[in-house]
């Protein structure tokens, strides 16, 4: 990887802030966009805007087909049987929304159970417990290692004849654990429960291959994945999808509508309600070209020395650092505490270094009462960043930790 010329696709990384290099380490909360994603939108607003679909005139046709050649190449990435699997939401939260209100809604009743586990993002939380007041179901949360990895033995040992779902992030979004979903999947399978994935921390990090990990959905966002923000995707398979009833009413979802009956497009459609974000859509097949141009494995071992090397300075220079999340093969996420030193505290000084890492309870509060804590500094990597950006993090945080004794 030449990463210098990477970061030359991304105009933002030449920003300064209070005089010093732009070093940005949020890379969780979103990405950065390359210019090809970049070009791709203001194509879309200046070029080819028409509503998709049902146009006959050019311009629609040309966005329709831009929308739906972005459909193919998603199913691609991810491996799925066919484009149709692939629906298209405002991001990783509304595509968990729509299976919990559409399949929980469907599975879900008096006394069942649906399994998730401690380290949640509340997007994978808070839909299910929506429906739950209305279901009066019940949440059983697996619990977690000192290391930050699942008790897979209190996984096995929650399936019983009222288990109806699992749903379960593939990587922590505040420890890094990669979770072993296809083990975890299978087992949910051998008792004939779905499985739901959150994979919005995993898809920008490593190979994503749904029919391999056998998966009954997955969902993930394109800004998370250096592509355009508001833009979604859900893949269910097929024979679920078609039994589910759709989230949302409205246009494009239909395929006839009187006032005595309605009866609901094909898929993916019956999942699509009203004009959607189609130029996201069609910019984030650029964002799959910048993540295959490079190559997924190497982002990965990239990220990966990033994370060894800075984790190993920090715990040998910073005195007093705690690092939550130390699981084997982790995502490149680093959440920590240094002392009493407050989160917010940090973040602030760092910013003014030019650093930009994100604090708080990072939409995750029941994992940080499970820690004791009521947040962390979270610093994550991307294809981008470099060692010179992760020494300069290091030095940051030895410096404003100097500040704040």
């Amino acid at each position: 990887m030449d990463i210098s010329r990477i970061r030359e696709e991304f105009p933002i990384l030449g920003r300064r802030l209070y005089g010093r290099p732009l070093v940005y380490l949020d890379n969780t909360a979103t990405s950065e966009t390359p210019r090809e994603v970049v070009d791709a939108v203001v194509n879309g607003y200046t070029v080819t805007k028409a509503n998709v679909h049902r146009g006959v005139h050019t311009l629609s046709q040309e966005a329709t087909l831009l929308q739906e050649e972005a459909r193919r190449r998603v199913a691609a990435f991810i491996n799925a049987s066919s484009h149709e699997e692939v629906v298209f939401t405002r991001g990783t939260t509304e595509a968990l929304n729509l299976v919990a209100s559409s399949l929980g809604g469907m599975l879900l009743g008096e006394g069942d159970e649906l399994i998730l586990t401690v380290m949640e993002h509340h997007a994978n939380i808070v839909p299910w417990q929506l429906l739950q007041a209305l279901k009066g179901f019940r949440l059983r949360v697996v619990p977690m290692h000192e290391d930050g990895s699942l008790d897979l033995d209190a996984y096995r040992s929650m399936f019983n004849d009222r288990t109806r779902l699992v749903s379960c992030c593939h990587a922590s979004n505040v420890l890094g654990t990669v979770n072993p979903v296809k083990e975890m999947i299978a087992e949910a399978h051998a008792h004939g429960v779905p499985f739901v994935v959150d994979g919005a921390q995993a898809v920008p990090h490593m190979k994503v291959d749904v029919i391999d990990l056998d998966a009954d959905f997955y969902a993930f966002s394109a800004h998370k994945m250096y592509g355009p923000t508001g833009v979604g995707v859900l893949y269910g398979k097929r024979e679920w999808l078609e039994k589910m009833p759709p989230y949302q009413g409205g246009g494009e979802m239909i395929e006839s509508v009187s006032f005595d009956k309605t009866t609901f497009a094909e898929l993916p459609f019956k999942f699509e309600a009203g004009t959607p974000d189609f130029i996201g859509i069609s910019a984030l097949s650029k964002a799959i070209d910048f993540i295959e141009r490079i190559g997924i494995d190497n982002i990965a071992a990239h990220e990966h020395e990033l994370l060894r090397h800075t984790t190993e300075r920090l715990l040998r220079e910073v005195p007093g650092i705690r690092i939550f999340g130390q699981a084997p093969g982790k995502c490149a996420i680093i959440s920590f505490l240094v002392g009493n030193e407050h989160h917010y505290d940090m973040g602030m000084l760092l910013d003014k270094l030019g650093i930009a890492v994100r604090t708080g309870h990072h939409c995750a509060q029941p994992l940080m009462r499970s820690l004791g804590i009521e947040g962390t500094v979270r610093a994550s990597f991307a294809a981008y960043n470099t060692i010179e950006e992760a020494d300069a993090f290091v030095e940051g945080v030895k410096r404003v930790s100097a500040m704040l004794e």
